[in-house]
Order: structure tokens, then sequence, then C-alpha cells
């Protein structure tokens, strides 16, 4: 083999390690913000639960804000790219007679999916949207990279409910979210109301029920 090829073989094995390493740090942040959120976390707390000097985490990141934000991106743009597909498919297999129930499904249960099929890097995901929604950084961030696939939702809404104005249709969508936040946060609370019977962690019984639940809750805003 000669020289050249050699190291080539080098500098891609450099480049896969690097690959690794950022990915570890991505996930060691992402559980961290998850449970502590932005403030709670320090680079060197990322760098300790990966086992690695700070100064590999400066090396990728300029500081801990700019950690947040690959963070939070590297994933929405898989969870805000399969429901806007599920949702151009569900406006296309409609027609001109979609449904609230419909539309929810297609937004829902293809995000519940991820999670379910994910494994528990997607449900640390999911607990850090549920953690930072309601703070200034998050809402940015849910502003930037879910805005579109929100909007697209708000539109099918609109148009399985023509006579509702829009105010009701906003509202409808704040609730959905706000009720699929809680459940993405699995605090283990309905675990201990329950007695056991429900468990915030089954995703599935989750999808069984949600959009059913929330169409009701719309169709319910016309007076």
């Amino acid at each position: 083999m000669s020289d050249g090829s050699a190291a080539k073989r080098v500098r891609r094995s450099k480049a896969e390690q690097r690959a690794e390493s950022l990915e570890q740090i991505l996930d060691a942040a992402e559980y961290l913000f998850s449970q502590h959120g932005l403030h709670g976390v320090t680079l060197r707390d990322v760098a300790q639960r990966v086992g690695v000097h700070t100064t590999l985490m400066h090396y990728y990141f300029a500081d801990k804000r700019r950690l947040f934000e690959a963070v939070f991106a590297r994933r929405a743009g898989v969870t805000s790219g399969r429901r806007m597909a599920a949702l151009e498919q569900y406006e296309a297999d409609a027609g001109d007679h979609p449904t609230v129930e419909g539309a929810l499904h297609a937004f829902l249960d293809t995000d519940l999916d991820l999670y379910i099929q994910g494994g528990e890097l997607w449900m640390n995901y999911a607990a850090l949207c549920a953690r930072v929604s309601n703070t200034p950084e998050g809402a940015q961030l849910m502003d930037e990279h879910f805005d579109p696939v929100v909007l697209k939702l708000v539109s099918i809404l609109k148009r399985a409910l023509p006579d509702y104005s829009d105010e009701d249709v906003f509202w409808g969508y704040h609730f959905v979210t706000g009720a699929l936040m809680n459940t993405l946060a699995r605090t283990g609370r309905i675990d201990r109301l329950s007695g056991g019977v429900c468990h915030s962690d089954d995703f599935a019984a989750v999808k069984t029920r949600m959009a059913r639940f929330m169409a009701a809750g719309f169709l319910s805003l016309k007076g």
C-alpha cells in the first residue's frame, strides 16, 4: 500500500473520531439540558459526563449557547421534516375534505412515533423540548425550527373548520401543544395520580388518544 493511501486512511480515521466525539458531546449535553435547562448546565458538566477535558468543548463550540443551539437543531430538522411530509401527504389525500382529527393525527402521531421508535436519546430530546419550550431561549428556537410545520397544520385546520375564527383555531393549537409538551416531559405525575394505571412514558397510549381528544376540543369551541 502506498504512503498516500495510508495517509488518506489516517485522515479518514481522524475525521471519524472527531465525528464520534462530537456526537458524544451532543448526546451528553442533550441529556443534561433536558434535566437542568440551559442555565443549569456548564461546559465543564458536559465535559465531565463525556470524560474529556473542557478544552475539547471549546474546540467544537465557542460557548454554551452555541452548544445548546446545536443540540436543539440536531433533531429539530428530523421531527419538523417528518411532520411536514406527513401533513402534506394528508392534505393531498384529504383533498377538499380535511378533518381536524386527520390533521392532528398527521402532526402528533408522526412526532410520537419518533420518540417511541428512537429510544433513550430521542426521549431525552423530547424532555429537552418540554423543558425549554416555556423559556425565552427555547421559544426562540421553537420559532426558528418549528413555525413552518405549525403554520402548515394551522392552514389545514382552518380549511377543516371554515366557520371558526382564526382566534379559536390558534387557541386550539395552543392547547394541543401544551398537552404535547406536558406529555413529552414524562414527569411521572400521571403514574402516581392513576396508581400505576397510566405511565408517563407510554407514548403509544398517548398516540391512540391524543388526536381524537384534541379534535373534540376544537369542535367544542364553536358555541
